[in-house]
Parts: C-alpha cells; sequence; structure tokens
C-alpha cells in the first residue's frame, strides 16, 4: 500500500516540476505558449495573499453551499425517478423520452432561462447544479434498476415479499452500485456547471473568482481558481465513493480491489 501513495506522489511532484520548467523558462512550443502561465511558486503566493485577506472563504462557502443544495436535490429526485423508471414499465414510458430531450441540452444553454424562471441569481445558479447532477444519477440508477436478474426478484416474490420489501431487500441492494457511480459522477458535473452559472450571474464563488481574476489579467489567480475547483471536485467525489463503499459492504468485499 505504501509503494502506491509513494508512486501518487511521485506523479504529482513530477507534474508540478514540469509545470515549473514550461512557466519560469516561458517556452513557447508553437501551438501552446507558457510566456503568460504563472509559475507554481506565484500561485502559492496568490493563495496565501487570497487567504490572508479573508474573501478567499467566502468564495469557497458560496459555493460550497449552491453545490450541497442542487446535489442533494438532485440525488433524491434522480435516485427516486431512476428506481421508478428502471422498475416500471409505464413509468419509463411516460418519463423517460421528455428526459432523453431534455439531458443533452448543456449547462450553458440553461443559464438565460434560469435566470428569467427565478427571482434570484442564486436560485438560478442551484437549479444548473441541479440540472447538471442529475441526470447522470438518474440514467445510472435506471441502467442498475434494469439489470436486476429477474430470477431474484421472481425468488423474492416467491417468499411472499410484498412491494417495499422487494423494494428494500432486492431492488436497492442490486442498484446500489449503479446508484453510487451515478452519485460520484454527478458530483464532478455539479461542480463544473455550477462555476459555469457562477462565470456569468455569481456575485461570490469560485467561478466568479476565477473569471474576474481573468478579466484583470491576474493569471496566478485564475490558476488558484482552477485549483480550487480540481481539490474540492475530487474531495466531494472521493467523499461519495467513500460513504458507497460504507452502505454496501457486500460490493465493496466482493468488488475489484485497487
Amino acid at each position: 500500500m505504501g509503494w502506491r501513495w509513494a508512486l501518487r506522489a511521485l506523479s504529482l511532484g513530477l507534474c508540478l516540476a514540469l509545470w515549473q520548467v514550461l512557466a519560469s523558462r516561458h517556452l513557447d512550443l508553437g501551438l501552446v505558449t507558457f510566456r503568460n502561465v504563472p509559475a507554481p511558486a506565484e500561485v502559492l503566493a496568490a493563495v496565501e495573499q487570497l487567504l490572508a485577506g479573508g474573501k478567499g472563504f467566502r468564495h469557497l462557502a458560496a459555493s460550497v453551499e449552491r453545490v450541497a443544495a442542487g446535489y442533494s436535490l438532485a440525488a433524491l429526485l434522480g435516485v427516486g425517478l431512476g428506481l421508478l423508471i428502471g422498475r416500471s414499465r409505464w413509468a419509463a414510458d411516460a418519463l423517460l423520452t421528455p428526459l432523453e430531450v431534455l439531458r443533452p441540452i448543456p449547462a450553458v444553454a440553461w443559464i438565460p432561462l434560469a435566470i428569467l424562471m427565478f427571482p434570484s441569481s442564486e436560485l438560478s445558479m442551484v437549479f444548473i447544479t441541479f440540472t447538471g447532477a442529475l441526470f447522470p444519477i438518474l440514467l445510472n440508477t435506471v441502467h442498475g434498476a434494469e439489470a436486476i436478474d429477474p430470477r431474484l426478484v421472481a425468488s423474492a416474490r416467491g417468499l411472499g415479499a410484498g412491494r417495499w420489501a422487494l423494494l428494500r431487500e432486492v431492488v436497492l441492494p442490486g442498484a446500489g452500485p449503479s446508484v453510487v457511480t451515478g452519485l460520484s459522477i454527478g458530483m464532478g458535473t455539479s461542480w463544473f456547471c455550477l462555476v459555469t452559472a457562477e462565470m456569468i450571474s455569481g456575485q461570490w464563488g469560485i467561478g466568479y473568482y476565477t473569471w474576474e481574476a481573468y478579466t484583470l489579467q491576474n493569471y496566478p489567480d485564475i490558476i488558484v481558481g482552477m485549483l480550487w475547483i480540481g481539490l474540492l471536485g475530487l474531495a466531494s467525489s472521493l467523499l461519495v465513493k467513500r460513504l458507497g463503499a460504507l452502505a454496501l459492504p457486500w460490493y465493496r468485499a466482493g468488488g475489484p480491489r485497487r
């Protein structure tokens, strides 16, 4: 186990070293140029300055609150609808087609309509986050519910299991791994969609901070915003996977080990 963490640390160190060399020497590679890309030391100084001023925590808190609200709604609705569609033919016929029409619409396309629909920009950004997280959760749940072995369902019914017992004892455990996968993917897309919305209609948040840095040509702060987005997305997705592993001990024990 120790060598795996050492390999990960080495990989991260090599990436930072490559970044330092490219940025410090202002290399121009033709199609890609690093003349204006700040070096890691400049980015670290920008992080220290931002945290010292206190604004960094306010940007961070605003984004986390929006993601938490939109993602929670998406998780509840996505899992509920996914189980219903996956296990009910009439629900699939009635609901899946309009949802599939809405699914390919990117988050950016929803922003003007969200601004018109909701009385505040805060609600519109939560809606964008909700929209981005909903469909990965929904579709993975549908696939997980559909993939349950019909023999398990028939056996449970033969033993006298009612509708709720069947859901609790067969459907949820069987669809659980797909649900966790959808929740993890949905967390990543919720951050992506939120940052896009904040760049356009936010006043606080990581996306707004990153876009403001770009308009002011404050290049180190742009990198700071990007790193924040990546680290928060990584941490939240890992948290979802960890909680899923705790909720599904039978899958963790029988699944592939890493």
